[in-house]
């Protein structure tokens, strides 16, 4: 799937390209729909602003009196950045699950519209960000007429958000709406060309395949929270027939996974070699150890009649040098050409020419520490029962995914901190 950030200044029309990206067949989600959703009366968001602000951002009819509210977070940064606290957390779940609802019914292209969507860092999740601007006197025009607001009012949220200079510098594709509706969309047309040609194309071969995710982690892992049950769930949420659970040096989360989905889950172990290599081991039967020299997890990974896979093996921070891994290419049987988790497609191309040129198949995976992330990367291929099945079955597979935003890993630091705080 193909996720689209969608912003702009106050007043550009960005609302007015969602709907046309809509119409031409993408999955519009709108968080300021959200935003009214979670601050409906009884929701906590609702309970939070009415205990700071009192009942005066309140209607008659006891809904939240949003212009009220806008006047008063208008003219304090404070203010506004306590309401921020508050909506913004509420808002992210929504998200995330709309997200997920996405991915499992098979769309190809979902737009997300956020207003401070370089604010708040959540352009570094989307695969393409566009960005829709306006001359700053028509911008005001619109406003005022739309939504009644005075100069002053329009002048402090527009100056809260960041210029649209630099909204233009940072996205990818900035649509200009200083003209005619007409004008409008063929200049929205043109983006959503331009998208269109990043989303993958249908394989018609592809119902006949499986989707296989083989690299993830459960809360066995230092740095994951997740329970191997939601995991699981994840997994076919998204539409998933197989998935590799990887834990660090761990092997207890695979198979308390399998014992839930026995034909869903392989089991698999991550260890990290004496080398400081990571190695995987995938249809295991039995824990490997930490710290063992790499031939010898190798070696054992083949005894118990499992498959090699070598993960990220040009990652910066995670990966080795050619000349050792050329030393022990014959112990290894699959490599990960691509990552989810590693951000410089480079070293992901990388690690597939060598692949290539030592004549070893190839597989791909989310390396999943947080729900959201899997089904990020996998491979499709034909069906398989075992090992050597899979391997004769790997040979023929194709890649897909796309990139982690880089703030999964805020995700993973915090699960490494939060096992070290006392329970």
């Amino acid at each position: 799937m193909i996720l689209v950030g969608l912003t702009g200044t106050i007043g550009a029309g960005k609302s007015t390209v969602g709907r046309l990206f809509e119409s031409w067949g993408a999955r519009r989600i709108d968080t300021d729909q959200m935003a009214r959703e979670v601050v409906r009366p009884g929701r906590p968001a609702f309970e939070r602003i009415r205990a700071t602000w009192g009942e005066g951002v309140l209607a008659p009819d006891g809904c939240l009196d949003r212009g009220a509210l806008r006047r008063i977070v208008a003219g304090d940064s404070g203010a506004r950045r306590e309401l921020e606290h508050i909506v913004h957390p509420a808002v992210l779940e929504l998200l995330e699950g709309r997200l997920e609802e996405a991915r499992a019914a098979g769309t190809a292209i979902a737009v997300i519209e956020v207003p401070l969507l370089f604010e708040t860092d959540l352009d570094e999740m989307c695969d393409v960000v566009v960005t829709v601007d306006a001359p700053l006197e028509e911008r005001k025009r619109r406003i005022g007429s739309a939504r009644r607001m005075s100069e002053e009012e329009f002048a402090a949220l527009d100056g809260a958000q960041m210029m649209a200079e630099e909204k233009g510098r940072r996205a990818d594709i900035v649509v200009e709406n200083a003209g005619s509706l007409e004008e409008l969309e063929e200049a929205a047309r043109r983006a959503w060309e331009r998208i269109e040609r990043l989303a993958p194309a249908p394989c018609p071969a592809a119902r006949d395949r499986w989707a296989v995710d083989l690299h993830m982690h459960t809360r066995h892992s230092k740095d994951c929270l997740s329970e191997p049950a939601d995991v699981v769930a994840r997994a076919r949420r998204v539409g998933l027939d197989r998935i590799a659970i990887t834990d660090h040096d761990e092997i207890e989360g695979a198979f308390e996974a399998r014992r839930l989905a026995p034909d869903l889950v392989i089991v698999g172990e991550e260890v990290r070699t004496a080398e400081g290599l990571d190695l995987i081991g995938l249809f295991l039967s039995e824990h490997i150890p930490r710290g063992g020299a790499f031939r010898d997890v190798a070696a054992e990974m083949h005894r118990q009649g499992g498959v090699t896979y070598l993960p990220h093996p040009f990652d910066r921070w995670r990966g080795g040098d050619e000349e050792f891994l050329s030393s022990v290419v014959g112990l290894v049987d699959l490599v990960e050409a691509f990552n989810a988790r590693v951000h410089d497609p480079e070293r992901n191309e990388r690690a597939r020419r060598w692949a290539e040129r030592h004549s070893l198949p190839v597989g791909a995976g989310s390396d999943a520490h947080l729900l959201t992330e899997i089904g990020g990367g996998r491979v499709r291929l034909d069906p398989f029962d075992g090992p050597e099945a899979f391997l004769r079955s790997v040979a023929g597979a194709t890649i897909e995914g796309t990139p982690s935003g880089h703030w999964v890993h805020i995700g993973s630091t915090w699960a490494k901190i939060r096992k070290r705080l006392p329970i």
